[in-house]
């Protein structure tokens, strides 16, 4: 399933879903005008069948002003729930009751989860996603909510880690992965915010038929309460009906969307058992899907499976039967759900085809400061893998996971340790200048954040460099759990130990950028920006600057420069672009070019993420710098990119 068509076929959903809601809009306007007309007397229904036809008898005035205050309490309705919704998918999570899981948590079912979520973070190349517990909830079930990858969340009920092996847990989670990489996240929260404009006019019934039923009991039956009376009773039938229609457009926009995660999936894991044996489980047991939270029907479109079970769940089932399911993942499935759970074959010394993990020794012999070997089919590959990584990919994570130094890797799993470890990274080879960085976060970090990244720097000085980049994706999950004032600290920190040097490398530049990409999303409330609707043509001057930074990366000269970029040129195709001058780039021009660059099309990135390439190959040998700077780029763009594999 390709990544960059999936998010075209978001977009193309975003507008099915806009045509659905204006048509259950437009009965809606009819049956209210219809229902006001009636309760106060503007239609006489006696002559309905006689000589007056319903429609002959419409007040158009009073239909109009009636229209316009539908169309306004449905928008601003949906506004309204989309704006509650904007902080991103913990708002959906603690909604539901979930509690958000420590990194460094020792409960050996949560440690088993996170796990399995920084493997396939790993493997896709972006940062893992804050995890929620639904720890009340016995049924399967997971969701994954949020705007986009950067304010993303997973959230799982305590019934899924309870009572699914690691395999079955992985192929719950590539589905909610797929989910957050395919751009139905947002489609969802769109449809929440939709579905509440929809269902407030039921809501505007219940409180009427509340005021009506108390001011008659204190003033007697008048004509008017009468009429109110009946008017708001209509409205509840009315609210009924938007939850019929709320429930068809859910129906219609979820279905299909659950048969492509699942075999995103199991592309992604190339394990069908696991995804299936899930499916499995969940029809053998008692509680099976179902969740008790009263929240949960708001998002039952979002869960792994069905949610909630109700009146005509055949015809607004947000998720196909789970039989069918399973047969399209399974064509040889024997029909018969699982009643007992399947218990995990220890892999503590197993990857993948029973592979025991590299070394050290090993990983930093098949990995160099400079990656060679790698081609330029390595490259594209692992572009081509954006939003579906390979097996391979994630056997790679966790062989990486497995050998990062594990004084490193707790200390990034836990809010302190995690702004240790970013010190750490930042801070300069040269004596004097590391002397100056650390004097500063004596005086200004928090005391145990700077003991601890003295105590970090021998083994992070020589940690190898294909380290960093997942290291950093274990760092925001824990990063992302600091109070605002820590975070306004940890960023004013980092900038002045970057500031030390009197020079801003481009290294630094990366980390930092990638940090921010992730970490402001969670911290500050941006405006989001609609999704990509520009061309590649009408931003030429940002993609040759782009493409010029990235051919000085990596080249030593500036005749090799000139041919990285020509590379490039010619993969996008797009007319003529000029290299940049190496004196005229600044980083700050970089920033406003890649704002910029974030709003291409999604068929639109996919070509300059390979022109990219084009030009870090030119040479036949990637920098460490040129794979950061990269990454960089492609998290801007919103495509996470999965590491790259030298093979043999």
């Amino acid at each position: 399933m390709n990544f960059f068509e999936s998010q075209d076929r978001a977009r193309k959903n975003t507008f099915q879903l806009i045509l659905f809601f204006g048509m259950a809009v437009i009965t809606l306007i009819i049956m209210v005008n219809v229902l006001v007309m009636l309760a106060f007397g503007f239609i006489d229904n006696t002559q309905i069948a006689g000589e007056q036809s319903l429609w002959q008898q419409m007040n158009w005035q009073t239909f109009s002003t009636i229209s316009a205050a539908v169309v306004l309490v449905v928008v601003v309705g949906s506004l309204y729930k989309i704006m509650a919704l904007s902080s991103g998918g913990k708002v959906v999570a603690e909604g539901l009751g979930g509690q958000l899981i420590a990194q460094n948590t020792s409960d050996l079912d949560q440690r088993k989860l996170l796990n399995v979520v920084e493997e396939m973070a790993i493997a896709s190349g972006t940062p893992a996603p804050p995890v929620y517990l639904l720890a009340q909830e016995h049924g399967i079930n997971a969701f994954a909510a949020g705007f986009s990858p950067k304010d993303a969340v997973i959230g799982v009920t305590q019934g899924a880690i309870e009572h699914l092996s690691r395999d079955q847990l992985q192929g719950v989670i590539a589905h909610e992965f797929s989910h957050i990489f395919n751009g139905d996240m947002r489609l969802n929260i769109r449809l929440i915010g939709v579905l509440n404009g929809i269902l407030i006019l039921g809501i505007i019934g219940y409180y009427l038929l509340y005021s009506t039923s108390l001011a008659r009991r204190g003033r007697g039956n008048g004509k008017g309460a009468a009429g109110i009376l009946a008017l708001a009773i209509g409205l509840i039938v009315v609210g009924f009906a938007g939850t019929f229609f709320g429930g068809l457009i859910k129906a219609a926009v979820s279905r299909q969307r659950e048969y492509l995660a699942d075999a995103s999936a199991v592309q992604f894991t190339r394990n069908p058992e696991g995804i299936s044996g899930a499916l499995q489980r969940i029809g053998g047991l008692q509680f099976g899907s179902v969740l008790e939270n009263p929240g949960a029907a708001e998002i039952s479109h979002a869960f792994f499976a069905q949610g909630v079970s109700g009146f005509m769940q055949g015809l607004s089932a947000t998720h196909p039967p789970l039989a069918k399911r399973i047969k399209h993942i399974d064509p040889n499935w024997d029909g018969k759900f699982a009643t007992a759970d399947k218990h995990d074959v220890d892999q503590s010394e197993q990857v993948g085809d029973k592979k025991v993990p590299m070394s050290r020794e090993e990983l930093a012999k098949k990995m160099s400061s400079v990656v060679a070997g790698a081609s330029m089919i390595d490259v594209a590959d692992s572009i081509n893998q954006i939003g579906n990584p390979k097996q391979e990919t994630i056997n790679y994570a966790r062989t990486l996971i497995a050998q990062l130094p594990a004084d490193i890797k707790d200390a990034a799993r836990d809010p302190y340790g995690a702004r240790a470890v970013i010190y750490a990274l930042l801070l300069d080879k040269e004596e004097e200048v590391q002397h100056r960085q650390l004097r500063h976060l004596h005086e200004y970090a928090d005391p145990e954040v700077a003991v601890l990244t003295r105590k970090l720097l021998p083994e992070m000085e020589n940690l190898e460099v294909e380290f960093r980049l997942p290291l950093l994706d274990i760092a925001i999950p824990a990063l992302k759990q600091l109070s605002m004032p820590q975070y306004q600290i940890f960023r004013d920190n980092m900038d002045a130990l970057i500031d030390m040097d009197f020079k801003l490398a481009l290294q630094e530049w990366t980390l930092r950028k990638i940090l921010l990409i992730h970490l402001d999303a969670q911290f500050f409330k941006h405006t989001r920006r609609p999704q990509g609707s520009v061309e590649s043509k009408q931003l030429k001057p940002e993609i040759a600057l782009l493409l010029s930074v990235l051919a000085y990366a990596g080249q030593q000269e500036q005749g090799a420069s000139e041919q990285a970029f020509i590379s490039a040129v010619k993969v996008l195709d797009i007319g003529e672009l000029s290299l940049v001058s190496e004196n005229a780039i600044k980083l700050a021009d970089l920033d406003v070019a890649l704002q910029k660059l974030e709003k291409l099309k999604p068929l639109a990135k996919p070509k300059l993420l390979h022109a990219c390439a084009a030009c870090i190959m030119r040479d036949q040998k990637i920098d460490p710098l040129e794979v950061e700077l990269l990454r960089a780029f492609a998290d801007v763009l919103a495509c996470p990119m999965p590491p790259l594999i030298v093979n043999d």
